[in-house]
Order: structure tokens, then C-alpha cells, then sequence
């Protein structure tokens, strides 16, 4: 059983990620962590909880599926998902979507 002191240091990953993905991002991309903030309301309840962002390959976001399904359902979806984010960021920044079934 854990003590009180051990539980005071657990974070939840939410609260460290932007400092942890700025120490492997150059600083210009810094506008890009904000995707892991609006993914949720930008897709919906439904895709949110089949997918999350991974990644950054320049202008390309890596988006991590449940499914080969999903993947395939989302090539439908991805100029649409593409406008909204690139609107939730106040700029282009993200030109392609690549889905990969992976951890969500």
C-alpha cells in the first residue's frame, strides 16, 4: 500500500505534458501542443474516445486509432478535422492527418 507522502507526487499526465513535448519541440512549434488541448471538443465524444494525437512529423500529425475501422471511417472525416484544428489554432498549422492504430 502506497503512504501519503508517495501519493503526494503522483501527477496526472495531463498536467506535465506541455513541458515535457517543449523540451523535444523546437520553440516555434510550441503552437502545436495545443492540439492535445482542443482534440477533444474539435472531434467529439465519439472519436475521442477512439482517438488521440501522437505526434508531429512537420506539418503532419500523427493520430493514434483503436481500429483498422476507424482508420478508415476518418479518411472521410480528415479535411474536415484538418479545418477545424487549423481554426482552433488561430492558424495553418497542420496540413495532413496520418492515422496509425496504436495506444489510446
Amino acid at each position: 500500500m502506497k503512504s501519503k507522502k508517495d501519493s503526494a507526487r503522483i501527477v496526472h499526465i495531463s498536467s506535465v505534458i506541455d513541458d515535457v513535448l517543449k523540451t523535444y519541440r523546437r520553440e516555434p512549434d510550441g503552437e502545436l501542443l495545443q492540439v492535445w488541448h482542443v482534440w477533444d471538443s474539435i472531434v467529439g465524444d465519439v472519436i475521442a474516445k477512439n482517438t488521440k494525437p501522437g505526434a508531429f512529423k512537420g506539418r503532419i500529425l500523427l493520430v493514434y486509432v483503436t481500429s483498422s475501422t476507424w482508420v478508415h471511417q476518418l479518411q472521410f472525416l480528415k479535411a474536415e478535422m484538418i479545418t477545424k484544428l487549423n481554426e482552433a489554432l488561430g492558424k495553418s498549422l497542420i496540413d495532413d492527418l496520418k492515422f496509425k492504430i496504436g495506444p489510446v
